[in-house]
């Protein structure tokens, strides 16, 4: 029997995304509820706010939720989500998905004790970029000149783009840094790579481009070029590889933390979780469309090879 809907707790799910593009996501949000006691419903309400790859929005959204008493807040989607929730309230605990160093961000102390109210899961661990950037140059090693697409409007663009030079240098590479934040500038990023002498691309970690990862798979076909990215859905969608932590066990462990939160533990006391296993996923049939043969070092250590 379900309790009564005014006694259950309510989590308010704050995203840039879209609900259609968060399927599986919102999905293994609710298994990390379920595996602590909680399923939407019946002893627990989620009420979401999506900006649709508006960030502008996030801010009027956080506080919506605010507004209307959730008992936690969770904040996904990249960093400009995570900072609107935090600018939101002080007191409303937070649990958060983040795709950037939260505490070079400012939103928590350490990663150990977050203090204050928030804590929750990254993706991003210190060497991510370079390892990624370093597959793509085994992939792709004729590729002398990189694209590095960056969404200017993520706080941590900046950061990846000195991480991704400085790996660069390091394998002798050029980096052409382009920015990108609405779908003409996308468009318009893939356009410049035959002028820039880009032989691939390199996809930063945005929520944005996330939510478009089709259109960016499908420009990628279009120009014939090399793509990396961090989450395997846009490998799953058509795209060449990816070298990065399981999204749907980010998620999942959020859901943890936020059952654990309305069990009565403490922000405070949770530290910020870190990725301990990191995927190589490979698509064999892109690679062939690119004449790409991919070396066998690689297809021993990739975690899946989609055929």
């Amino acid at each position: 029997m379900n309790v009564d809907a005014r006694s259950q707790p309510l989590v308010g799910f704050l995203s840039i995304g879209s609900a259609a593009r968060w399927t599986s996501l919102v999905a293994a949000f609710r298994g990390g509820l379920n595996e602590v006691g909680y399923r939407d419903g019946e002893n627990v309400r989620i009420e979401f706010r999506w900006a649709e790859g508006r960030d502008d929005r996030l801010p009027t959204l956080a506080a919506d939720l605010v507004r209307n008493r959730v008992d936690l807040l969770v904040a996904t989607g990249g960093p400009r989500s995570v900072l609107a929730a935090k600018a939101a309230t002080s007191k409303t605990p937070i649990v958060f998905t983040l795709g950037a160093d939260p505490v070079k961000l400012g939103v928590v102390a350490t990663l150990g004790r977050p203090g204050a109210n928030i804590t929750g899961v990254t993706f991003i661990t210190g060497q991510l970029n370079a390892k990624r950037l370093e597959l793509l140059h085994t992939l792709v090693p004729g590729a002398v000149g990189i694209a590095l697409l960056v969404n200017p409007d993520n706080p941590n663009s900046e950061s990846v783009s000195k991480e991704v030079r400085d790996a660069a240098a390091s394998l002798g590479l050029r980096v052409h840094v382009l920015r990108a934040r609405t779908d003409l500038e996308i468009d318009n990023s893939f356009a410049a790579l035959a002028g820039l002498q880009a032989g691939a691309i390199f996809v930063g970690s945005d929520g944005f481009f996330y939510n478009r990862r089709d259109r960016l798979v499908s420009l990628a076909t279009r120009h014939a070029v090399p793509a990396s990215f961090e989450l395997r859905e846009f490998v799953t969608a058509g795209g060449l590889m990816s070298y990065g932590a399981s999204l749907e066990e980010i998620y999942r462990q959020a859901g943890i933390y936020t059952g654990k939160i309305l069990d009565g533990a403490r922000p405070s006391d949770l530290p910020v979780l870190q990725p301990t296993k990191l995927e190589l996923v490979l698509n064999a049939n892109t690679a062939k469309a690119l004449s790409l043969a991919i070396p066998q070092s690689l297809l021993l250590r990739a975690e899946e090879v989609i055929q």
